[in-house]
């Protein structure tokens, strides 16, 4: 399977190189000439609470108030992986994202893909058991689910495997069985007791808390420095950054909006994040999930890139990504130029904290 996911960001990769050298060349391209804004831009995000800015800013209007005549397409994914994928094949332009995922299309594509150009979201991730799992020697022989092979949380619950001294390989053998499968799944096994527990994102971890009575083993901020690490943050391809760096910066106008829209409307926010749930899935998440979701999480601009750094180091470790430089990953720039306008601090690009 991990073999299958990178054949596919290579020939993904290859694809964007040569549109960009086509349009390098004079192909066609209708987005806008370039250094101008661009007719659209196709922003991907996920349906989960860690992605609550983006579900805000598109549900309350915040990026097209910021992108003026520049129409706003969406498009979203389950997982980082596929969020990558369609990336490298031109079907967007910029999305929300995990720090792995990121990591992987930057190493991949050589660097010449995409910059993480904002923070949005610490925390709200973690390991959730069954009753009677007490300590990572319990979860020997068992079954966990993630939400895709080489995702944040898969590449988290690996690492923190490895450090306790158990092994998963990337079939689903060793000491614990790791099987990725996309959230809805996995809430549906854990609540049969078809897996024994799940590294995830909220809101499904405070789902399988109160739906089918988890417990909480590993709350992922415990092992961060100050309780911080980056869960989601948005990028963008360099070329569309190249090319259109003015709707870009009106895009990240839309992003501070709708984490300084959460901060000062905490219930208001809640309420828009959890109907643009509903619309997206059908269904709203009942307001203790919601409440308890929330909690768990911080919006952020803020990159917290030292955090970046160790989970490709995590990811090395792991056996999930070679080693890779990351000089260059951040253009930080127009973000820091509209929070400083704002009033708001300059956040870092830091490899260490």
């Amino acid at each position: 399977m991990r073999s299958r996911t990178l054949r596919a960001l290579a020939i993904a990769a290859t694809a964007l190189l040569s549109a960009t050298v086509l349009t390098a060349c004079g192909g066609d391209d209708d987005s806008g000439g370039a250094g101008g804004e661009a007719s659209a831009i196709r922003l991907g995000y996920f349906p989960n609470i860690t992605h609550a800015p983006a579900l805000i800013g598109v549900k309350n209007g915040l990026f097209q108030q910021a992108l003026g005549s520049t129409k706003l397409e969406t498009k979203t994914f389950n997982a980082g992986p596929a969020a990558i994928e369609a990336l490298f094949s031109g079907a967007i332009d910029a999305t929300y994202i995990g720090p792995n995922p990121a990591i992987n299309g930057w190493a991949t594509s050589k660097g010449t893909a995409l910059k993480i150009i904002a923070g949005s979201t610490s925390g709200g991730a973690g390991l959730v058991v069954k009753q009677g799992i007490n300590s990572p020697a319990d979860l020997k022989g068992k079954k966990i689910a993630t939400p895709q092979l080489g995702n944040t949380q898969d590449v988290a619950l690996r690492a923190w495997l490895k450090q306790n001294g158990l092994n998963a390989d990337q079939q689903g053998g060793g000491d614990v069985s790791v099987l990725p499968q996309d959230n809805a799944t996995a809430l549906q096994a854990f609540a049969q007791g078809a897996i024994d527990g799940a590294w995830v994102p909220e809101p499904n971890l405070s789902r399988m808390v109160q739906e089918s009575k988890g417990k909480i083993l590993v709350n992922e901020k415990d092992l961060w420095p100050n309780g911080q690490f980056v869960t989601t943050h948005l990028i963008v391809t360099q070329k569309f950054l190249k090319e259109h760096p003015e709707t870009v910066k009106k895009l990240l106008q839309g992003h501070i909006a709708a984490v300084k829209y959460i901060k000062d409307n905490n219930a208001d926010a809640q309420k828009a994040a959890n109907e643009q749930l509903a619309a997206l899935s059908g269904k709203p998440l009942k307001e203790p999930v919601l409440a308890a979701a929330f909690k768990n999480l911080e919006f952020t601009n803020d990159p917290i890139s030292s955090s970046l750094y160790a989970s490709a180091k995590h990811a090395e470790d792991v056996g999930l990504l070679k080693p890779v430089d990351l000089k260059g990953i951040y253009d930080l720039g127009p973000l820091n130029e509209l929070l400083k306008a704002d009033g708001q601090p300059e956040v870092s690009d830091a490899p260490a904290a």
